[in-house]
């Protein structure tokens, strides 16, 4: 039996899963977007201006994270797939530069007014989203679709009522 990477093939992951751990953790991730805006509207007109920009300037930060985190998966499962010794079809290849469009957007949007950057921020997660929809079945990990989607919800509507009150 040869066990050289080259001669296997990829397993199938379609329907795997996130286990229980990914959920929680991917859950908890949520805090920070729920908790930011749940302070903003709180504390609008409710404290000085330093201590709300603070968390303005931390929910926006950790959306713009999240998203380039979000860019960055199809760079770990390319990675992967590498050490199988298998050349990258062209739909690979357009997972990894759409991985660096939305970093160097969610940038972007760091640099714009929080107001304008938090929509901006919404419309990228929703937008990693909807390009996973077709990349996950693409790079064999299609189980993690449900939890993306409620992530994503939560997520981006986070970022859209904190703009609303900013």
């Amino acid at each position: 039996m040869n066990d050289h990477p080259a001669t296997h093939t990829l397993p199938d992951h379609h329907h795997a899963e996130p286990d229980e751990l990914a959920r929680k953790l991917a859950y908890a991730g949520l805090i920070p977007f729920v908790g930011g805006a749940l302070f903003i509207w709180l504390l609008v007109g409710r404290v000085e201006d330093e201590p709300f920009m603070f968390v303005v300037r931390a929910i926006t930060s950790y959306a713009a994270l999240i998203v380039a985190f979000l860019g960055g998966i199809p760079w770990g499962l390319m990675m992967w797939r590498s050490t199988w010794h298998m050349e990258a079809p062209p739909h690979y290849r357009r997972a990894l530069w759409t991985g660096v469009i939305y970093s160097l957007a969610a940038w972007l949007a760091l640099l714009m007014p929080p107001h304008a950057g938090l929509v901006v921020l919404g419309v990228l997660l929703i937008a990693c989203y909807l390009s996973d929809r077709k990349r996950y079945p693409e790079l064999g990990v299609s189980g993690w679709l449900t939890l993306r989607f409620r992530l994503t919800c939560v997520s981006s509507l986070s970022c859209f009522l904190a703009a609303a009150q900013i």
